[in-house]
């Protein structure tokens, strides 16, 4: 696909360095209402991260293009123009330094994933095993469904034995010694995927091991070349969408697979009769229970004067919350601090990744009480409970109780909720998604959708994932590049902050369908609606959960390849991360480019540095794995380029299906 269109190598105008240069000085760089109103309502010297942002300009240019080392003790060492010092101390170029930042994002990335997996995976241990008494296995035909994937013999055996073996075979996967690829990466991927993977050396074998390796790749006097560098990071980003795979799987297994259920979004959820508790990071484990807490403890809270108790949430924690139990979701990662602003958040419960350390400061101007649970992410000066499954709703009960003692305390002046709010039809997992097409085709559901595209009703399918970042205005690209695919009939499915931006500004209604759907989208999503009786109605937006489930939306590229009898380089497929900003967007990016998927950044890596590295990731990985980064800052323009790579898969699927016809061959493989 890329070199069909402007060429980029030779041309790196620096866009990261240049857009910095420009920044507006304005600390309320937002485009959502709620966030807008808490930044000018805000009383004095209540900081956020926007504040913060701007404090920090301008930003170093040698660490935003990549030329920055710091791997030994003689660095930092940067890259300038002429020599000697166009080369580190140790000899490096620019290429070496570039390769190794990018690809140790990937591994801090896949860390965090894989970790969420493995916690996910010990929990169904404990399930199996009797000692976690407050969870219990949910979705039984999940648990079967997964475990005949990758193998296990499912007849007659009883449920519990069953979850014991799928736990010891998901974290066999963090620490095998054999030379066997990832069970749940090599049990999801199409046929043509493993021979690309095991033909390029990339296929890993262990989570834990492939990140070390990476790191040892990377460190000071190991390899120089960007290449073999860029490689390693690859394997890495595929651990990373085995342990998301192994957490979105055991946590449908644990707590439901979701199904579409309706909500609300954004700042205006929160409630000032009731004692507010913000959920916020990434693990239902904990969250599960503190819901289940407040719905025993509500006598209590009524007691200490409340209407009751309201639970919302913040980043990933809240879509996993949102799409099985129906709680609203306050907050993406921009705005997590202003739900603190508002007042009247009583307490916030904090599992891991993605909450700030600023969350604190800003706790201390009220009677928020923040709560860490996580031996490995603590804030100084918190609350923290050392969380155990096997005693996790009692703990959580305590924590229910802070916040009602919290809540107390609370300045009823001080209270400043913005009125901003949206439905949200969220809990589109891919068995719901089946479902709903199983009603138009029972026998190929699939197929509902190639054949849409096929007709040229819809375009293809782009999956939005990702974070905030504050060198954009908040949610600003997320809503762009939406509304600007919409309009040109292409389906969205939504993930992470990403899914929360969407949905704060009411893209997941059926409302939204008739405000920015193109014609043919309209009728696909209408044809869908009357033949499933989905009440009420279809979104524009698909929310398929937290950033840890963006294999539910690869799962269904993947079927959609089987489908179509192509690997999925083929496949009219793109992903966007608007405003990506953790290691775990570069990551996800890193595989979702592995499994042939062009997909689109909207803030700029830290790869200028280096044309070569550049043009490694934005076309050469292209002719190896069929995908490749788009990386544009402006949205509109990111939209165009994501619309053109759709459309030319489309055309060129037809063509080579043409040419299988007509010379009754099979189909063409190359991409």
């Amino acid at each position: 696909m890329p070199r069909y269109r402007e060429s980029t190598i030779g041309q790196i105008t620096n866009q990261a360095v240049a857009k910095t240069r420009q920044r507006p000085k304005d600390p309320c760089r937002t485009c959502d209402p709620a966030s807008e109103h808490m930044l000018t309502t805000r009383g004095e010297g209540q900081l956020s991260q926007f504040d913060r942002y701007l404090a920090q300009q301008p930003q170093c240019s040698f660490g935003l293009t990549g030329i920055c080392c710091r791997l030994c003790l003689q660095g930092p060492c940067r890259i300038l123009p002429k020599e000697p010092g166009n080369r580190g101390i140790c000899g490096a170029r620019d290429y070496a330094i570039v390769a190794r930042n990018l690809v140790r994002s990937i591994a801090g990335g896949a860390s965090s994933h894989s970790d969420h997996g493995r916690h996910a995976a010990e929990t169904l241990l404990k399930v199996a095993e009797g000692k976690a008494p407050d969870y219990k296995i949910t979705d039984e035909e999940k648990l079967r469904s997964v475990a005949a994937r990758i193998g296990l013999e499912v007849e007659g055996v009883p449920t519990k034995e069953l979850a014991k073996q799928v736990a010891l075979k998901a974290l066999e996967d963090y620490g095998r010694h054999t030379d066997e690829p990832c069970t749940f990466l090599w049990s999801t991927i199409t046929e043509g995927r493993r021979k690309k993977f095991t033909h390029c050396d990339i296929a890993p074998t262990a989570i834990d091991k492939t990140i070390a390796q990476l790191l040892s790749q990377t460190v000071m006097g190991m390899d120089a070349d960007p290449v073999n560098i860029i490689f390693g990071g690859l394997k890495t980003a595929l651990v990373d969408y085995t342990g998301m795979h192994i957490g979105t799987d055991i946590s449908d297994i644990l707590f439901g697979t979701p199904k579409p259920i309706v909500s609300e979004a954004n700042l205006g959820t929160l409630d000032a009769d009731y004692v507010n508790i913000a959920t916020h990071g990434h693990n239902p484990t904990l969250s599960e229970m503190v819901v289940e807490a407040a719905r025993e403890l509500e006598d209590e809270a009524k007691a200490a004067g409340a209407k009751g108790i309201r639970v919302v949430g913040i980043c990933c924690t809240g879509n996993e919350l949102l799409m099985r139990q129906g709680v609203s979701l306050a907050a993406n990662q921009a705005s997590q601090e202003l739900a603190i602003m508002t007042g009247a958040v009583d307490a916030v419960i904090m599992d891991v990744q993605c909450f700030i350390p600023g969350l604190k400061a800003l706790s201390e101007c009220f009677h928020t009480r923040l709560i860490t649970t996580n031996e490995m992410a603590k804030i100084p000066g918190s609350y923290h409970f050392d969380f155990k499954e096997e005693r996790a709703l009692e703990q959580a009960r305590d924590m229910v109780r802070l916040a009602i003692e919290a809540y107390k305390n609370r300045d009823a002046s001080r209270v400043n909720i913005p009125a901003e709010k949206h439905k949200v039809i969220a809990g589109f997992s891919l068995e719901t998604v089946q479902e709903m097409l199983a009603a138009v085709n029972p026998d190929r559901p699939i197929k509902v959708i190639t054949d849409a595209i096929e007709a040229g009703e819809i375009k293809g399918l782009c999956l939005f994932a990702g974070c905030n970042n504050m060198k954009s205005p908040q949610d600003e690209a997320h809503l762009t590049i939406a509304k600007e695919l919409a309009k040109k009939d292409v389906l969205l499915l939504a993930t992470g902050c990403s899914a929360g931006a969407l949905a704060k500004a009411g893209l997941m209604t059926p409302a939204a369908v008739e405000a920015y759907a193109g014609e043919g989208l309209k009728s696909f999503l209408r044809r869908l609606e009357e033949a499933s009786g989905m009440e009420p109605g279809l979104p524009l937006v698909w929310h398929m959960g937290s950033c840890v489930d963006n294999t539910r939306a690869a799962d269904l590229l993947t079927a959609m390849a089987n489908e179509l009898g192509v690997d999925t380089p083929k496949v009219p497929f793109v992903a966007t991360a608007p405003e990506a900003m953790h290691e775990k967007a570069v990551s996800i990016g890193a595989w979702c480019v592995t499994m042939g998927v062009p997909t689109h950044v909207g803030v700029m890596p830290p790869v200028e540095g280096s044309p070569l590295v550049y043009g490694i990731v934005t076309q050469i990985a292209h002719d190896v794995y069929g995908g490749h980064f788009i990386l544009e800052e402006d949205p509109k323009e990111g939209a165009r380029k994501l619309l053109d790579a759709l459309e030319y898969r489309v055309w060129k699927l037809r063509l080579h299906r043409k040419a299988a016809e007509k010379y009754d061959t099979e189909l063409a493989a190359s991409w």
